[in-house]
């Protein structure tokens, strides 16, 4: 098998994963800000340390492994939640468990860079 036809292959596989496992974002930037200027809660689900070196201004930091233990911090389970982490990855498991919680507007970003 060419090399080419390997990375076609890989990028096929892992395109796949996010949209299988629900990684993939389903919001534009340009959408959250319109959420967000609304009154959605924007979360960002990095690690503090990322967080720390640069964040998008109004984000309040969860990680990923905290945020089970601070869904109150979340507002109501009705009101709209913007996630987003590094590389979309976090953010779709965030999601995942904030609607597995009976959060019911919850939307994933992806990455940081698509604010």
């Amino acid at each position: 098998m060419s090399p080419a036809v390997l990375v076609v292959l890989l990028i096929s596989v892992v395109g796949g994963a996010f949209v299988v496992l629900g990684m993939r974002p389903d919001i534009k930037g340009a959408d959250a800000r319109r959420l967000v200027a609304g009154g959605a809660k924007l979360v960002d689900v990095r690690t503090p340390a990322e967080f720390a070196s640069g964040h998008v201004p109004g984000a309040v930091n969860i990680p990923l492994d905290a945020l089970e233990r601070r869904l109150a911090e979340l507002g109501p389970r009705d009101g709209a939640i913007i996630l987003y982490c590094a590389s979309g990855a976090r953010s779709g498991q965030a999601k995942r468990m904030l609607a597995s919680k009976g959060f019911a507007s919850v939307h994933n970003m992806g990455a940081m860079s698509a604010w």
